[in-house]
């Protein structure tokens, strides 16, 4: 019997992520079923099941070696070793192998490369965005006249900001350039630029990215979110990339969504915990 397969959050307050993270769970556990593959899901903070509950459930199951894999797109933070490392103390019996993050596969890669033409397919149907309630949350308004629609701009006039997280690990923003300049040259090579941005902690923020993307001349930008699933970083993209537009209402901005549960994620997943087997035989 294969050992099951962990997948570790970051853990969000947010229910939206916390949703969307069941039903990805849920996906995987249906696409292993003919494997006879357990499939479990716990965050390190905030939100449940915890980690150390799942461990506890899977050990209670008669599973004592599992695949740990962070579900994250960059490089993980210590906080993820140090976790599975107290599961481990809790539990003495406890063996677990760790697999990849995620990115930047060249499947993540085509994903990224589906949002930006979604994106990209709507300039005619523009949805804007306005401020809903206390919390950033955007909800879509009534389009603009069609005479407010903005005219054709070429690719090679669009700019792309490809925003992440951000971290305190220098290294795990590098990351997230590299991931921009791969994106560019496999996937975006007809649009002007693409440029990189985070959410939090680190600059450039989104504003940043926009005004370098003006500065170089780009009529229109699409932002693209380097995110998971949908929730709160992705409403902070989305009012930080308004706010912008709000005080340069001459650049076209649009937001694309994140890559969100889907089957080719999935793919990378199943691959990645695969390899994980590989790599102890």
């Amino acid at each position: 019997m294969k050992p099951p397969l962990l997948l570790i959050g970051q853990g969000s307050n947010d229910d939206a992520y916390a949703a969307e993270f069941g039903r990805f769970v849920h996906r995987l556990r249906c696409r292993l079923d003919h494997t006879a593959v357990d499939v479990s899901g716990g965050y390190l903070e905030r939100s449940t099941p915890r980690l150390s509950d799942s461990v506890s459930s899977l050990m209670a199951r008669g599973h004592h070696r599992l695949v740990a894999l962070p579900l994250s797109l960059s490089r993980v933070g210590e906080e993820f070793p140090a976790a599975m490392a107290l599961e481990q103390q809790r539990h003495p019996t406890l063996m677990y192998d760790y697999g990849r993050p995620l990115g930047p596969d060249p499947r993540v890669l085509a994903l990224l490369a589906d949002r930006l033409a979604e994106a990209a397919a709507e300039m005619s149907r523009p949805r804007p965005l306005e401020l809903v309630g206390a919390r950033p949350r955007l909800r879509a308004v009534d389009a603009p006249a069609a005479d407010d629609v903005p005219g054709h701009v070429e690719p090679g006039e669009t700019a792309v900001v490809l925003v992440g997280e951000g971290s305190t690990d220098a290294a795990a923003n590098a990351e997230v350039h590299r991931v921009s300049r791969l994106f560019w040259e496999t996937h975006a090579y007809d649009y002007m630029t693409v440029e990189t941005a985070f959410v939090s902690v680190t600059p450039p923020g989104v504003p940043g990215g926009l005004e370098r993307c003006r500065r170089l001349g780009a009529k229109r930008v699409i932002v693209v979110p380097y995110l998971l699933f949908a929730g709160g970083l992705l409403e902070r993209v989305w009012a930080q990339a308004l706010a912008y537009g709000a005080g340069h209402p001459d650049l076209d901005i649009r937001c694309a969504e994140v890559i969100g549960d889907c089957e080719t994620l999935a793919d990378v997943v199943i691959d990645r915990y695969e390899e994980a087997l590989q790599l102890v035989h």
